[in-house]
């Protein structure tokens, strides 16, 4: 770690809020429209109404209280869900399930999950749809309702006010060869990235790092915990995106620095912060705690 001299980073700081004030609040407002709408689709991260881990076997699928995946809505028998020694997931319709895909009722078929092309395979009724995902090892399954409960009722996620002062250029550091990062998700599962460089920026006398992991567009993806998380701010983190680096520098905007789905609705599995990006400082920007419906 490579700390900045002196003058370059009095630089570096001047450049990072030199931004006109009124640009930034009306580019912060906008983005943070952008994605409250993201997060009222149909089929955004507040749809979300059941989930659960799928065991090896047969699972009756249903609202009933005797399913082995017991939904909070829907049919009181849906199917039957197997999942095959070999990982391969098949589900059968019960007779009065109710239950299609594609607009198309079914007796049987073979389940794809996020990670296979075209999945998931949805099945759905009334206004919900179930299916399966695969992290790592793990199979589970979810619901997604567009009559969400929280759905219906989000109106919004409190933030600090827009501060030029917290956006950023900071100095990209490339690593050669790449690194990993490791973490775990909010189940306490471990998981990891892969990281081509850190961000290297200061704040008063002191200087800082934080690892983004690399992304198919070439954004740089940060997971990170400051001084003000489980407090003001959500206790497993917040996200940031950044652009790929440029003249070996990378803009750094936390007053985009926003909660992972895990914080506005508990049947989401995200990253938490590793290690490498709990900063000893308090970042009072971007989005605050949400607050519980």
């Amino acid at each position: 770690m490579k700390p900045f001299v002196a003058c370059l980073a009095a630089l570096v700081l001047l450049s990072s809020t030199t931004a006109p004030a009124d640009d930034l609040l009306a580019d912060t407002e906008a983005w943070r429209a952008r994605r409250y709408e993201s997060l009222k689709r149909p089929d955004g991260y507040l749809s979300f109404i059941g989930s659960g881990l799928v065991a090896e076997g047969e699972s009756r699928v249903g609202s009933a209280s005797d399913s082995d995946i017991v939904l909070p809505k829907g049919p009181a028998h849906l199917g039957t869900l197997t999942l095959k020694p070999d990982g391969s997931l098949h589900f059968v319709s019960a007779p009065e399930g109710g239950g299609h895909i594609g607009g198309k009722p079914f007796d049987a078929i073979a389940l794809k999950t996020q990670l296979d092309e075209n999945g998931p395979t949805r099945i759905d009724f009334d206004t919900a749809w179930f299916y399966v995902v695969r992290t790592g090892d793990m199979v589970g399954w979810r619901l997604r309702d567009t009559a969400s409960p929280l759905r219906l009722a989000f109106d919004g996620i409190p933030h600090f006010p827009v501060d030029p002062g917290w956006r950023i250029q900071a100095r990209w550091e490339p690593f050669d060869p790449p690194r990993t990062l490791e973490y775990l998700t909010v189940l306490g599962t471990p998981d990891s990235g892969t990281v081509s460089g850190q961000t290297v920026f200061e704040r008063g006398d002191e200087t800082f790092t934080l690892w983004p992991m690399d992304t198919d567009d070439g954004s740089l993806f940060f997971v990170f915990a400051d001084r003000t998380s489980g407090k003001t701010t959500y206790g497993g983190g917040r996200f940031l995106y950044a652009d790929p680096p440029r003249d070996g520098h990378v803009v750094l905007d936390f007053n985009r620095a926003y909660n992972p789905p895990c914080a506005l609705n508990g049947h989401v599995v995200c990253p938490t912060a590793p290690p490498e990006n709990r900063l000893k400082l308090l970042v009072d920007a971007g989005e605050r705690a949400p607050v519980k419906q």
